[in-house]
Parts: C-alpha cells; structure tokens; sequence
C-alpha cells in the first residue's frame, strides 16, 4: 500500500468515528461475553484436577470397596449312636481340624459320655478355621477360636433369667397327673413327693379333689425353660387339713416350726402302687393257704432303688429264705425294718454298716417266694411286727428359740405368696427380698 492510499484512509476514519468505534469494540464484547458463559457454564461441570499429575475421572462405581472376607460354614450333628470325629468326618472335615479340634475341647468334654450335640464349623477363603461352635445342651455351648497362640477353647457363657414360680394343681387321678396338667415334669413331683415323705404316704394318702402349691425357682434361657432351682414352699390341702413346709436354713419346717424330716418315712420307695396291705389272714398266693402277712407290697418296676426309711444298721444282707434277697436294718427305740425280695444290694451295704435315712440299701425283684417283681416291707418294734401304714412316729426336731423369728418372718412372707392369688412369678431378683 502506498502513503497516499494510507492518507485516504485516515481521512476517511476522520470523516466516520462511529462507525471506526463499532469495529473496535465489537470483537472486545464478543470475549467479555465467551469468558463469563466459560465461568458459568463449563467450569464447574469439569473435575478438579489434582496437585500433581493427569486428572482422573473416576465414577462412583468404581471407587474401590474393601473385599468381603469370604467365609465357608459347615453345620451338623453329632447323633446319640455316633461319635464327634465320625460326625465332623461325615461332612468332609479334614482328618487335621478334627484332630485340633478334639486336643482343644478335650480339657473341656469328656468325648466318652457325650450324648449327641449340633456343631458349626467357619473356614476362611483359604481353608483354615476361623470359630467352631459346639452345642451339647441348652446352656452347655463350647467354642474354638483363632488366637495368636493357637487354637483355644471355651465355655461360653450363656446368660439365665431365674423366676420364683406358683405352681397349683389339683390331683384327679395322681400326683404325676396332676402335675403334667400343670404343665411340669417328673423332677418337680418327684422332689415334691420326698419333702411330704414323712406327712403323706403318696401310696394310700392321696384322694381326688386334693390339692397342692408349690414356691420354686425355674431357670430359664430366654423363654425357653432350662431346669428347676430349689423348692421354696410347698402345700398340700386335703378336705380341711392342710400341711405347709416352708425352706428355712437348709430343712423344711411346718408352719409351727417343727422339722418335716422324721425319724421314720412313711414309705421306703418312691411312691408307685400297693399290691398288697398288711394282713393277719391272707390267702398266699404261692403256698395257698390263709397265712398272715406282716408286711406290706409295693408293687414297682424291678431295679427301682429301695431306700432306708431311718438312720440305723446293718443286721444282714443275703439270702432270708422266702423273702429272697433281703436286708434288715435296726434302729433307735427298739425298731426293725425289713426290705424282701430284692434282686439287689444298695452299694456297700453289708453286715454292721450304718446307714442314713434315703441312703439306698437294695432294688425291687422278685427273689424268693414271689410272683412278680415288688417289695415287701417290714415294721417291727421290740420283736412285734407293726403296720408300717398306721404306725405313728415322733414329730421331728424343732426350730431353736434364737431362730424362731427369723423363721416366722419367713412363714408369714411365703405363706403370703401362697394366698395371694394375683401371684404367678416374679424375677429373682425382685423376689429376693421374699426369699431371704
């Protein structure tokens, strides 16, 4: 371009300023306008990228998880005719966990007496154990674990609720109905029977419409019930009489204070049925015959344990002719008792032992001069033989004075509970106050 083209130019910018401006400004606005749509609009939609390095984009389904351990568990049972290593074998458990195993819980279990259980066994993703647990019972779980010495085991603590419980029946046919009515099992009537031992005689004494209640503990794992604690309280109602025996310092008491316990039993079996009373003239069902018989039949199931009705000794232990396997023991006050047809003796029971009241001295069978298996049992007192079912035996021993209101505390708490009829159970702990 030549200097007067350039001239005209000017000259004409000159002569035009607004139109020279326009050109001038239009492009600068153009990228005023870019750069805030830049800062609105596409900057924050773009990652941050970090201090040093590319940026990454990472979605959130890629962010990295920690690895859930991968866990193997194997569960089973051990069953009553089988043994712990034949079960654990039967699910593929090598020969090498099991031996582990059996060297862990052996301080633990006695391997020879178990009785069946259920097992869980947890193995990690590469095969070694992690936890095995082992439940023989209710309450009786064990468990072996990973530690950095080995493997050790343990008993796990297993957390109990204890009640104290009003338990009510009334007899319709039996003591053992009447308790399974009531919903409970054969330890409580059986523990029951023995505290009355010497009040009722469960062969003859109970009649229909009697009735009983009973304050005792019962243990249980959550709902589920595990066991029966002690016996607090117990009463049995039969017309008007009634007869109470209250927990006091290890022994029972009747309401006066008076010991249950007696010198004498009213029978030495626990109860099942008469087959035969004593009689001056019966006809014998062997020898034919009218025959006296001094003593008294229990029928029962042979090797049902036979006890001693009273503290005493051994006057002999064999063979007495037609009363089989017999043992006689003698007491204090001129009393002897004889136990017959026996298919066996109690252990260490011989000539010139002494032996206590419930210590067993021989099992019901059916030795000698029998048909079937019972018990024939004996009473006699300075050489004459004695209705075991009518004989009358001292009161037992009573309370010392010191104690006695202690003891009355106690009669008049536990009796309140029985007479109380919105009382069905309270936590131990609540109780305690009752109980002690």
């Amino acid at each position: 371009m030549n200097l007067k083209k350039i001239d005209r130019l000017g000259k004409e910018r000159m002569r035009h300023p607004r139109k020279t401006l326009r050109w001038v400004f239009l492009p600068f606005c153009l990228m005023i306008l870019f750069g805030l749509f830049a800062y609105f609009y596409i900057l924050p939609n773009q990652p941050i990228p970090p201090r040093e390095g590319p940026a990454e984009i990472v979605s959130p389904a890629q962010e990295s998880q920690p690895a859930e351990p991968l866990y193997q568990v194997i569960q089973g049972e051990v069953k009553e005719n089988s043994t712990f290593t034949k079960a654990l074998a039967e699910k593929n458990i090598s020969r090498t966990w099991i031996e582990t195993l059996v060297a862990a819980l052996n301080p633990l279990l006695n391997f020879k007496k178990l009785r069946g259980g259920k097992f869980q066994l947890v193995l990690d993703e590469k095969g070694d154990m992690v936890r095995f647990l082992f439940e023989t019972g209710p309450i009786d779980v064990y468990e072996v674990e990973r530690g950095t010495q080995g493997y050790v085991a343990r008993r796990k603590e297993i957390p109990l609720e204890t009640y104290l419980v009003k338990v009510e029946g009334v007899i319709r046919s039996s003591l053992f109905e009447a308790m399974d009515a009531a919903g409970e099992k054969d330890q409580l009537v059986l523990a029951f029977a023995e505290l009355l031992a010497a009040e009722i005689d469960f062969y003859k004494d109970v009649k229909e419409g009697d009735r009983f209640q009973i304050l005792v503990e019962k243990v249980y794992k959550d709902q589920e019930f595990i066991r029966y604690g002690p016996i607090h309280t117990v009463e049995y109602q039969q017309g008007e009489k009634s007869i109470i025996g209250i927990s006091f310092e290890g022994d029972f008491y009747n309401e006066k204070g008076m010991a249950l316990k007696k010198a004498f039993l009213k029978s030495p079996l626990r109860f099942t049925r008469i087959s035969s009373k004593f009689s001056r003239g019966r006809k014998h069902p062997i020898l034919g015959g009218i025959l006296p018989h001094y003593g008294v039949d229990y029928a029962a199931p042979p090797g049902t344990p036979v006890w001693a009705v009273a503290d005493g000794i051994v006057v002999s232990s064999g063979w007495g002719g037609g009363f089989g396997k017999q043992v006689v023991l003698r007491h204090p006050n001129g009393y002897m008792t004889y136990y017959g047809h026996l298919s066996g003796y109690g252990p260490g029971i011989r000539k010139g032992v002494r032996v206590k009241q419930k210590q067993v001295i021989g099992y019901v069978g059916s030795t000698g001069l029998s048909t079937g298996p019972h018990l024939d049992y004996r009473l006699a007192k300075d050489g004459r033989f004695r209705n075991p079912l009518k004989e009358s035996f001292p009161s037992g021993v009573p309370i010392a004075p010191p104690k006695m209101e202690s003891f009355q505390k106690k009669r008049n708490e536990m009796v309140g509970l029985l007479q109380d009829s919105a009382f069905k159970r309270k936590r131990l702990d609540d109780a305690k106050e009752t109980m002690e």
